[in-house]
């Protein structure tokens, strides 16, 4: 396990986005569609890490493979495990083990948390809602869902980064 996870979510053309994820060990980069609401959908799986579920899955449409995040917490930290698929139309259903894992990570949920919302607020900053949504196409930037994982770990997480420590009520 290292704490130096670094996450990076880039619009990379219209409909695209190029994520980044990478411990001190290894990285994983995959060019998601907008054919799913990828960036709505894992601040949602992240923020899902707060509540009584103890896994939470997103999957991303690399059209035609997937690549499926498994997201399981293990007290204070989430096993982070990718699956990639061949084919997003017959593997929607299928269980992760059918799929190629192809990285692996346990990090701090914490962590893990801060890192996905800072890439999501550099992604707003840069492109701004109207932006996003000229570049996403299909899905508005998800405001809420930022605002939703911003909140739970600035509540339950004791982050010492500075964006954290504002205001906890903001």
């Amino acid at each position: 396990m290292t704490n130096d996870l670094r996450f990076d979510w880039e619009l990379s053309g219209s409909g695209w986005a190029t994520y980044r994820i990478a411990d001190g060990t290894s990285e994983r980069k995959d060019i998601v569609s907008y054919c799913t609401d990828a960036l709505s959908d894992l601040l949602g799986a992240v923020a899902g890490l707060y509540g009584a579920a103890s896994t939470q899955r997103v999957s991303f449409d690399l059209e035609p493979a997937e690549v499926r995040w498994r997201l399981r917490r293990q007290g204070a930290h989430v096993e982070i495990t990718i699956y990639r698929f061949p084919d997003m139309s017959t593997s929607w259903d299928a269980p992760d083990g059918e799929g190629t894992r192809c990285w692996n990570s346990t990090q701090p949920r914490g962590v893990l948390s801060h890192v996905v919302m800072e890439a999501a607020e550099t992604v707003l900053r840069l492109h701004g809602e109207a932006g996003y949504r000229k570049k996403w196409m299909q899905h508005s930037f998800p405001v809420a869902a930022l605002d939703d994982l911003r909140r739970l770990h600035r509540r339950d997480d004791e982050c010492q980064h500075e964006s954290c420590q504002v205001s906890a009520d903001s």
